[in-house]
Parts: C-alpha cells; structure tokens; sequence
C-alpha cells in the first residue's frame, strides 16, 4: 500500500512538473507542447514507463535511500520565444515552482487533517492517516523533485540557467558533455547515498519547517 501512494503522488507531481514546463512555454511564445496535446494532466500524455514506473519501484524495493523519476521531456522550440534566453530560464523553471507549490499545498493539506482529526475528537481513523501519508508524501517528494532539477547537469532544469551565464563556447561544450551527465549522476547515487544526501540537504531543511509548521495545528 506504501508503494502505490508513493508512486501515486510521484506521477502525479511529476505531470504536473511537465505541464507546468508546457503551460509556460505557450505563454512564451511556443505552442509545440500544446499542439501536441502536453498541456493536460492525463498522465498518459507524459509518462515514461521506465522513468515513471521501472525506476521509482526498483527504487523503492532496493531501499538505497531516495525515490525519483521522470516523465516524457516536454517538447519546446526556444525559437519561438519572444525572448529567448529569458524565455529558455522561465520555461526551465517553471516546473521546480510547480514542485514547490504543490509542497505548500500538500503541508497545508497535511495540517488541515490533523486539525480537523482534533477537532472531531474520535482520533485518526484509516482514511485521515490515508490521506495525511499521501500530503506527507506530497511534500518530501516534490521537494526533492525541485531540488534535484535544481541540480545544474544536463538535462535538468538547473542547466539551462547555468548554460546562458556560461561563456558560450564553454556553453556549448557543456552542453555536449552533459549528454551524459544524468546517467553519471544516477550511476553516482547508485553507489554513493551519502552524496545524494549532501545534494539534498535543502530537503531536510524544508521538511522539518513544514513538520513544525503541521504541528502548529494539533
């Protein structure tokens, strides 16, 4: 049951990330995602079967320590930006603040439980502990889904602001080197959990601030 609800909001967060990508490209300029029907949150339109479901269960069942995925890359055409690097930085971002949004509203949907399981008095039933482990899941995952993307490696969003403040040749030999990046990186996760915890340290702070903020409302 664990792993379905982990999953469960995982995909769901991660639509959301790509529509966000999608949403604000149309808003650039660029209506490619939208043509192809990718501003919609049927997750049939985004998900990967390796990176939304192979990954995160092997993940999960291999208990090393974090859970991530990933779903279709949304398809853009930076040439059709009114400002194209400004255009690029947005787009690029605007899927980590769909992530951090949805952490909000999962710590706000996590206190509103607790105080309305308070405040009915009859003590958590099945169904508010469902729904409090789905709004804590909300929030770990989607932070970690925005601080990883932070991460300035090809191709996650972090790069693409990192490639516009580089000298441009050294832009374009980023770009080509980080082919590999992501592999690398998962390669490195793999073998080292203690490096994923020195990337995500964020996470931790955050977390704990939404937990003191969940417990204001006991």
């Amino acid at each position: 049951m664990e792993a379905i609800l982990i999953v469960t909001v995982l995909i769901f967060s991660i639509v959301v990330h790509e529509v966000a990508h999608a949403w604000q490209a149309r808003r650039e300029g660029d209506d490619t995602a939208e043509q192809l029907g990718r501003i919609t949150l049927n997750p049939i339109s985004h998900l990967d079967p390796v990176g939304s479901f192979i990954v995160p269960f092997v993940l999960y069942w291999l208990n090393i320590g974090f859970l991530f995925g990933w779903a279709k890359p949304v398809p853009v055409n930076p040439a059709k930006y009114r400002s194209p690097v400004w255009g690029d930085i947005r787009v690029s971002l605007a899927g980590i603040v769909s992530n951090f949004g949805l952490a909000i509203f999962s710590t706000l949907a996590a206190a509103i439980v607790l105080k309305v399981t308070s405040l009915t008095g009859s003590g958590p039933s099945g169904f508010s502990e469902t729904l409090f482990q789905m709004a804590w899941y909300g929030i770990l995952i989607n932070l970690v889904l925005a601080f990883f993307n932070l991460i300035p490696i090809p191709p996650l969003d972090g790069s693409h602001v990192l490639f516009h403040v580089l000298p441009r040749p050294v832009a374009v030999l980023y770009t080509q080197v980080g082919r590999y990046g992501l592999p690398l990186l998962i390669a490195l996760l793999f073998f080292s959990s203690e490096l994923f915890t020195y990337i995500m340290w964020p996470v931790e702070f955050f977390l704990n601030q939404a937990d003191a903020f969940i417990r204001l409302w006991i």
